[in-house]
């Protein structure tokens, strides 16, 4: 008779807590880097496609394209302050305004190269936002908002009645596109220019990406969510905030700079309240706390003005439905909803 068969049940060996959360970590660390992978594969992909568009597009797309980069690099500053330090700004056309004016006078009364002209007019608009900073920052939430309201409305009252500064009600005409340093004349042409814009907007962006996630970054996301426990931690939130106030007006008076050689111009409008909240809305629709999403909602707002302009002229009125649309049914802006669609996928 042969010996019955036996059967050994196969047990797996026990999992300690501890190798499964290091199993977790290591798992969500790959994923993570897998994902930003992807995301500067895209974003680089959309840098040399924004690179070759002068051979593609006609002259007038290739303005609007200029105008919309000078646009997303304001809006991606501003979202410095209220994506990633929840400091709501009402006033962030200071930062532009400031610029353009810098960058008009310099160019206008010197022979600085354009170059260097944009940038100490970039230089101009991050000091003087260190002392607006130390104002707002003595109140927080509406109040903060309404003293940067209340700046931006002083410097426009300012810019009306200092003709020989600003020109008054006319503006600063004329703004020349100087020869580069080394008499290169490039940036004189519309191309050239353009690509001058292009670099600007990837610099910034690059800065942004590595200011974010830097342990500085960390420290404004821990004021954005919580500065109570942030304060308490031993972090003086105050000092942080001046500081990104001050890198966002210098951004956005880059921002500036590069706009008023480009129009050839700048006036009062520049500094007014109502485009401190149109620059708002593009950082709302594209998607807060982001970057790249303030870029694509200043290309969706200027498209959007465009087409609706060419119908009615209350085309704000359209756009405004549209603003609260997003504000209601999709509050993550357009880089949230792009994200979500890839993620399903």
């Amino acid at each position: 008779m042969s010996a019955p068969e036996t059967t050994e049940a196969r047990v797996a060996p026990p999992v300690r807590d501890g190798q499964s959360v290091d199993a977790l970590r290591i798992a969500i660390r790959s994923g993570q880097q897998s994902s930003a992978r992807r995301e500067m594969l895209a974003y680089g992909l959309a840098a040399l496609l924004l690179a070759l568009a002068p051979l593609a597009l006609p002259v007038f797309a290739m303005t609007l394209l200029t105008e919309v980069l000078i646009l997303g690099l304001l809006a991606m500053s501003l979202d410095l302050m209220v994506g990633y330090t929840r400091l709501v700004s009402f006033g962030h056309a200071a930062a532009y305004g400031i610029g353009a004016y810098a960058a008009g006078d310099i160019l206008l009364h010197t022979g600085t190269p354009l170059p260097f002209a944009v940038l100490g007019a970039a230089i101009v608009a991050g000091i003087i936002a260190i002392g607006v900073a130390w104002v707002c920052t003595l109140a927080r939430g509406v109040s903060f908002s309404m003293l940067t309201l209340a700046f931006a409305q002083l410097l426009y009252a300012v810019a009306f009645k200092w003709t020989a500064v600003t020109g008054a009600s006319d503006g600063l005409a004329g703004i020349p596109r100087r020869a580069g340093p080394f008499g290169i004349t490039v940036f004189e042409t519309k191309t050239g220019y353009y690509y001058l814009v292009l670099v600007c907007l990837i610099g910034a962006f690059a800065f942004c990406w590595s200011l974010v996630r830097s342990p500085f970054g960390a420290v404004l996301r821990g004021i954005r969510e919580n500065e109570a426990k942030t304060l308490s931690l031993g972090y003086n939130t105050r000092r942080y905030k001046i500081a990104v106030v001050a890198i966002a007006y210098a951004l956005g008076g880059l921002a500036g700079a590069l706009y008023s050689p480009f129009a050839g111009f700048a006036n009062t409008d520049l500094l007014f309240w109502l485009f401190s909240g149109q620059v708002l809305i593009m950082v709302i629709v594209g998607g807060q706390g982001t970057l790249i999403g303030p870029i694509l909602g200043a290309a969706f707002f200027m498209l959007l003005e465009h087409i609706l302009s060419e119908y009615t002229e209350s085309w704000a009125l359209f756009f405004g439905a549209i603003f609260i649309a997003f504000v209601m049914f999709a509050p993550q802006g357009i880089w949230g909803l792009i994200g979500r669609r890839r993620e399903a996928s």
